[in-house]
């Protein structure tokens, strides 16, 4: 069994609680973006292999907004190398036109769902339970809400970090057609650059028009 970082409070302890052999299938589900006024939302679905997953990156894991934009990028890319008898991830994004059509709540839950289907078809049998972070669970049939989930599961740290940094290069490429709004440093939150660049310039078509920020300039 992999060394738990005892530093912090993040660990394999829910998921042991859940399974009753080593070979039972755990996985942890994320998203990312909720409170931004632009662009998709994004989840995670992930599957670490406690007995096979290397030290050194899991020791980096953590709740996503712990971890800076670099840090993440650096942890995403150990993480893609890594075979699929240690580590498996997949993502779902949800436009903001569905998040305007649905709420960002279902938007957020549509997008874990997701992810997990996505997921489901890599491995030979079916997961035992999947970890959610939150207190809203998702259409995934057996899961198990973890409020504060991204600081006390790994798996579901792993999935922040990939929502994350998936979340942020979807931007990033929007941001490619709409420099004036600076996506690439404030990443579509309510910074005060970004309210004064849709004051400046109105919104995108990327923007969510339900927000209370944007809505005031819909014409």
């Amino acid at each position: 069994m992999v060394r738990i970082n005892k530093v912090k409070q993040i660990s394999f302890d829910i998921e042991k609680s859940f399974m009753q052999s080593d070979d039972d299938i755990i996985l942890g589900v994320d998203e990312a973006g909720r409170g931004c006024l632009v662009g998709p939302v994004v989840a995670g679905c992930c599957w670490i292999n406690q007995n096979k997953f290397p030290y050194e990156i899991l020791c980096k894991i953590d709740d996503s907004k712990k971890i800076s934009e670099k840090n993440r990028e650096d942890i995403f890319q150990k993480l893609s190398t890594l075979p699929d008898d240690v580590f498996m991830f997949e993502y779902d994004a949800v436009s903001s036109n569905v998040i305007d059509e649905i709420n960002i709540l279902q938007a957020s839950l549509l997008a874990m769902k997701n992810a997990y289907e996505k997921l489901l078809p890599r491995f030979k049998k079916l997961p035992k339970i999947t970890l959610v972070d939150g207190n809203k669970a998702p259409l995934i049939t057996p899961c198990h809400t973890v409020i504060s989930g991204d600081a006390k599961s790994y798996s579901i740290a792993a999935a922040s970090i990939v929502a994350k940094v998936m979340k942020d290069r979807l931007l990033n490429e929007i941001g490619k057609d709409f420099p004036e709004y600076e996506f690439d440093k404030n990443k579509g939150y309510g910074t005060k650059s970004h309210l004064e660049a849709l004051e400046k310039y109105g919104i995108t078509k990327y923007h969510r028009k339900t927000y209370a920020p944007v809505k005031k300039y819909i014409k």
